[in-house]
C-alpha cells in the first residue's frame, strides 16, 4: 500500500473533485430544560468545501458539538436548513462519518472485527472486506493489533480503531468531536499526524470539534470560533501555513494569541454567566 505523507499538494488537487459540500443556513438549536429553555445556537451560517479541514473553537457551552452533532444528523435544528452536497440533512448518511471523544467500539469484537463491521452490515463480499481491513490496518499502524480486543489496548490505538472503522466506509465528510481530548499530549500529536496523513492522502472534508487553540492552528486550515451561549459565529480565521507547522514559528505563536484572545473573552462571558446564575440561586 502506497504510504500517507503530509503534503498540501494532495489536499488542493482534491478539494475540487470531492462531492462534499456542507452548507449550514440560519441554524439554530434550542434546548427546552426545567424552568425554561436554552439557546444552544443562534443563527448559524457556515458553509464548507470539499477537502477543507475546518475546526471549531471554543469554551465548554459554546455548542460546538451541537452544532458538529445538527450537520451529522443526530439532533436536527430547531431553525435553519443543512445541505451536504445539495442535499437536506434529514438524519445520518452514508456521507458523513462520525467519530466521538468516547471511542464506541463493540468489546466482544477483535481490531479487525471492529473494521469490518459497517462493511458486512452494507453487504460486500468477504474478498473485498478483508482487502480493505488490511489497508485500514496498515494505514493506521494496527496490523500487529488486528486480532486483539479493545480492552487490551491504549487510549490512541482504541481511538485509531474508531478512526478505521469509519474509513472503512469511505464517507466524503469525517466529523470529530474532540477525539484526542482524553489522550496523553504525545499520543494526541501521534494521531494528529496520523490524521493530517490521511487527510492529505484522502482528500477528505473534516469538521473537528476542539477546545485547545494549538490543536486547532496545527491541524485546520481554516478556524470558526464560537461564542458562548447562545453559540454564534465570532471569527473564521483561514490559517495559511503549510504543513507540518512548528509551534514555535513566530506565524504560529502570533495566531495562538489573536485565537487566545477572542476565546477568552467567551471564556470570561462563560464564567460570569455562571456566578450570575449561582448568586441568584
Amino acid at each position: 500500500m502506497t504510504p500517507l505523507f503530509v503534503t498540501d499538494a494532495p489536499v488542493n488537487a482534491l478539494k475540487a473533485a470531492l462531492p462534499a459540500h456542507i452548507e449550514v443556513r440560519g441554524v439554530s438549536k434550542m434546548f427546552r430544560v426545567p424552568g425554561g429553555e436554552v439557546v444552544a445556537l443562534k443563527d448559524i451560517n457556515l458553509s464548507v468545501g470539499a477537502g477543507e479541514f475546518v475546526c471549531l473553537l471554543g469554551p465548554s457551552g459554546c455548542g460546538k458539538s451541537t452544532l458538529l452533532n445538527a450537520i451529522a444528523g443526530f439532533a436536527p435544528p430547531t431553525a435553519g436548513t443543512i445541505t451536504v452536497d445539495g442535499r437536506a440533512v434529514k438524519g445520518p448518511g452514508p456521507d458523513r462519518g462520525m467519530v466521538f471523544q468516547e471511542y464506541a467500539l463493540f468489546p466482544w469484537m477483535t481490531v479487525a472485527q471492529n473494521i469490518a463491521f459497517g462493511l458486512e452490515i452494507k453487504g460486500q463480499g468477504r474478498a473485498q472486506i478483508n482487502q480493505r481491513v488490511a489497508e485500514l490496518l496498515e494505514t493506521l499502524k494496527l496490523t500487529d493489533f488486528r486480532d486483539r480486543f479493545p480492552k487490551d489496548l491504549s487510549g490512541g490505538m482504541r481511538q485509531r480503531v474508531a478512526i478505521a472503522r469509519v474509513l472503512a466506509l469511505d464517507p466524503p465528510v469525517l466529523l470529530m468531536d474532540e477525539p484526542f481530548g482524553a489522550l496523553d499530549s504525545l499520543t494526541r500529536r501521534s494521531l494528529q499526524d496520523e490524521l493530517l496523513r490521511i487527510w492529505a492522502a484522502l482528500g477528505k472534508t473534516i469538521i473537528f470539534v476542539t477546545h485547545s487553540i494549538e490543536e486547532s492552528i496545527y491541524l485546520a486550515d481554516r478556524i470558526v470560533v464560537m461564542t458562548y451561549r447562545p453559540g454564534t459565529i465570532k471569527a473564521d480565521i483561514q490559517v495559511s501555513m503549510a504543513h507540518p507547522r512548528d509551534g514555535a514559528a513566530p506565524e504560529f505563536n502570533a495566531l495562538k494569541k489573536q485565537l487566545s484572545g477572542l476565546v477568552m473573552e467567551e471564556q470570561s462571558r462563560h464564567e460570569q454567566a455562571e456566578l450570575k446564575a449561582l448568586t441568584t440561586d
